[in-house]
């Protein structure tokens, strides 16, 4: 109540400057607890479609009380749910192999260079194009930088940072494991009628 009537104080009574100077409070506070230790917190689970995709993540926190709360629990929940329907790759985009961001960024140039609309245009504008479709691609493979699927105002490190400034505690998602049913195995052809007139001579 105190840090709400501080940036009302603040803000002159704009309820909505007020808001942005307690979002960037919290956002400064998270980042001081970038470098604690998180070695507390839970491995959360989602079986979704059935059965048909399931996924395991582990969040960290700093304390076992923390970590034991219903409101750390459902954000464990969230994140899975999450990866079940986003399909990100990376937590962060420190884990992405430097040989995969070479590949993209090359991709990104060669589509860039050879779309007309891009013909005289100079170098720099080339580099910003580039690094669009770079974040783009972050936005789609890294799980820190997508959209949360409950509420696509927000990413994902946005959802954990609002609760690292709720708990006062460091929360981060250290690893996670996305299965889905029969991916990566090859399908054989479903033709029960030919099948069957074949076992029948």
């Amino acid at each position: 109540m105190m840090e709400c009537k501080k940036a009302l104080t603040e803000a002159d009574g704009d309820e909505e400057k007020a808001v942005n100077i307690l979002r960037e409070r919290g956002l400064a506070s998270a980042k001081k607890r970038e470098g604690r230790i998180a070695s507390e917190g839970i491995v959360g689970s989602y079986i979704h479609m059935g059965g048909k995709v399931g996924v395991l993540v582990e969040l960290n926190c700093e304390t076992d009380f923390v970590a034991r709360g219903e409101e750390f629990s459902q954000l464990v929940k969230d994140i899975a749910m999450h990866i079940a329907a986003a399909e990100p790759r990376y937590v962060s985009r420190e884990e992405i192999p430097a040989e995969v961001l070479d590949k993209e960024r090359d991709i990104a140039r060669k589509q860039a260079l050879n779309d007309p609309k891009n013909a005289n245009k100079p170098e720099q504008v080339i580099e910003k194009i580039v690094e669009g479709r770079m974040n783009k691609f972050y936005e789609e493979t890294v799980l820190v930088d997508q959209p949360f699927v409950k509420a696509p105002e927000k990413t994902v490190g946005e959802l954990v940072t609002e609760k690292v400034s709720k708990t006062g505690e460091r929360i981060a998602v250290r690893r996670f494991t996305r299965y889905k049913m029969g991916e990566g195995l090859e399908r054989r052809p479903d033709d029960f009628g030919g099948e069957v007139a074949s076992m029948l001579g």
